[in-house]
């Protein structure tokens, strides 16, 4: 699965994400409604990445777009399975981006990844939890490998903080443009 890596430190990272994200956009189906799943705990710096994501959208009104996953109302192992019941119950054609934070190798915190397919939240602490997403985005936040849960609890805050303004910045410019796009093609059609 090919995955796109940009460095959050990038003067252009805000503009590297959205494209990323188009590539994944690009042949969904109009019909469905795009639902941006932000997974993640307020409880740990380090897990709180989806939940900044999904607050910081929420202040943005994402167009056409359905955000779950805030700070007010995180999405998270206890009821991870329970919203996307929800999701598939109230949305049935949805096209889901789902976002989490993951740990990864010492050269590679502060990546965003994007990619196709799902993710599987919470294997990083051998939770069982469902894949989810079409696409998905990670945050790389910290050195994964031993004591998981003690690293997640004792990440930087600044880094998961500026990590979500990209995800975020990110998302709402490719839905931005995305919706434009597609209002652009129907407007061809009416005329």
């Amino acid at each position: 699965m090919l995955k796109d890596c940009i460095d959050i430190y990038r003067s252009n990272a805000v503009v590297e994400v959205s494209k990323a994200i188009l590539k994944h956009l690009g042949n969904v189906n109009t019909n469905k409604m795009i639902v941006i799943l932000c997974i993640g705990t307020d409880r740990a710096t380090g897990d709180a990445l989806g939940p900044l994501v999904g607050y910081r959208l929420s202040h943005y009104h994402t167009l056409g777009a359905m955000v779950f996953g805030t700070l007010e109302q995180p999405v998270h192992a206890a009821n991870l399975r329970d919203t996307l019941q929800r999701i598939n119950r109230e949305i049935p054609d949805n096209f889901i981006i789902a976002i989490d934070a993951c740990l990864g190798s010492y050269g590679h915190i502060g990546e965003i990844t994007v990619g196709n397919g799902p993710l599987k939240p919470g294997s990083g602490l051998k939770k069982d939890l469902p894949e989810t997403g079409d696409i998905h985005i990670t945050g790389i936040v910290n050195q994964g490998g031993f004591m998981d849960f003690l690293v997640l609890q004792n990440t930087r805050l600044g880094l998961v903080m500026k990590m979500s303004e990209v995800i975020a910045d990110g998302l709402q410019y490719a839905l931005w443009k995305y919706y434009r796009h597609h209002k652009e093609v129907l407007n061809q059609y009416i005329q």
